[in-house]
């Protein structure tokens, strides 16, 4: 496999999309651990001691996998590179590794290789996307996310990422939209999987917009605890206001816990003066 050129790292606060690599599942949210089973000889006459079994070095692809599942990405990079087969999956979990390291620019060479290779990849491109979304060029990210739905119209991942693409965009009504498609297949898609994601936008507007909607997303998925975590921010950012939440009917499930209640209080009690 030609390397690709290592270029600096990147610090930027947003990082990937939720992360979509090549295996069975589409949109698994882990790698596979290396393949460690052990050659056992055949056949081995009853006089002569066996020699201990030998282990079979792991394939390139197997290992690379396995790193990158522990979060050793340089390792795994590095174990990608040794792969002889020019393979769009494997261009595709270097790219996931060089982003994982804030690493753009590698990130999006090693997307585009693998789109090279298998054009209608839409895995592939929504990880490109979200190279776009995290350098904040969200008509480009836009684009690439529609491409990769046009091929898999039903990715709960790829919908929500959109949404929050669209929500950053000030597409209010239409990232919402997308948020209710994703929710519809996936009822756990604003579940925190531990798994790698865009990050809030960048204004305080855009952040107080797409956390409302998120607490949206959650009370449609029965997570009324992270439905209120998310107002809570939505409220610190100024996006909205107690009397707008008490009047919108999403948040009608919500009246009466203590934890609601306690939130609207918070930011209805008068301020205390301050000292001189």
């Amino acid at each position: 496999m030609r390397r690709p050129s290592c270029y600096r790292c990147l610090t930027t606060a947003a990082l990937c999309a939720a992360l979509v690599t090549g295996r069975p599942d589409p949109f698994a949210q882990t790698l596979p651990a290396a393949d460690q089973s052990t050659a056992q000889p055949i056949g081995i006459p009853a006089s002569v001691a066996p020699a201990p079994p030998t282990a079979i070095p792991p394939k390139p692809e197997d290992l690379g996998d396995s790193l990158l599942a522990q979060k050793r990405y340089q390792a795994a990079i590095e174990a990608y590179k040794q792969i002889t087969v020019d393979s769009a999956d494997s261009w595709n979990k270097m790219g996931i590794a060089y982003q994982m390291m804030f690493n753009l620019v590698d990130a999006s060479r090693c997307y585009e290789h693998s789109l090279k290779l298998n054009p209608r990849n839409a895995r592939v491109l929504n990880n490109l996307a979200s190279v776009y979304d995290a350098q904040k060029e969200l008509s480009s990210a836009e684009r690439y996310y529609r491409k990769a739905l046009r091929l898999e119209p039903r990715a709960p991942m790829i919908l929500r990422n959109l949404g929050t693409n669209l929500l950053a965009q000030h597409k209010y009504k239409k990232g919402w939209e997308l948020y209710q498609a994703a929710l519809a297949i996936d009822p756990n898609i604003f579940a925190d999987s531990g798994s790698p994601h865009i990050d809030n936008p960048a204004t305080v507007q855009e952040r107080g917009a797409m956390n409302y909607y998120m607490a949206k997303g959650c009370i449609r998925a029965g997570q009324n605890d992270r439905a209120i975590e998310y107002l809570r921010m939505a409220l610190n950012e100024g996006y909205t206001n107690p009397k707008k939440i008490e009047a919108d009917s999403e948040f009608a499930v919500l009246r009466g816990t203590p934890a609601f209640e306690q939130l609207i209080a918070s930011q209805t009690a008068p301020k205390p003066a301050g000292k001189l």
